[in-house]
């Protein structure tokens, strides 16, 4: 793999890497909100009857904000995984990459024309 090939690599590793970082931070900001904000029992009147465990304590709310983090959260997750896979990928490349020109550094030292 060339290194242009590996740039791009790169780019897109970290395409996907860091929105996906702020999507869980994100979401992880509305989790916290939800539990100083939303009440602990269910309240009917207000369509709050969706329960949520957030860190042992369960907040009740409504099913479209129930919806909307879970796909924030899933969201977020599939992005950062991919992101991952790319940046695995490139880091397994870069390191072939690296062995090969330490090979030709090598032999080239070895058979000075």
């Amino acid at each position: 793999m060339t290194t242009a090939r590996l740039a791009v690599l790169k780019f897109f590793a970290l395409l996907f890497l860091l929105p996906g970082l702020a999507g869980l931070i994100v979401s992880a900001m509305i989790s916290t909100h939800y539990l100083d904000t939303m009440p602990r029992w269910p309240a009917p009147e207000v369509n709050r009857v969706v329960p949520r465990g957030i860190h042992g304590t369960t907040v009740y709310q409504t099913p479209a904000e129930d919806r909307d983090l879970d796909v924030i959260e899933g969201a977020s997750v599939g992005v950062f995984l991919f992101g991952l896979v790319l940046g695995v990928v490139y880091l397994e490349q870069w390191g072939a990459l690296q062995s090969r020109l330490a090979e030709d550094e090598s032999e080239l030292a070895e058979n000075p024309r």
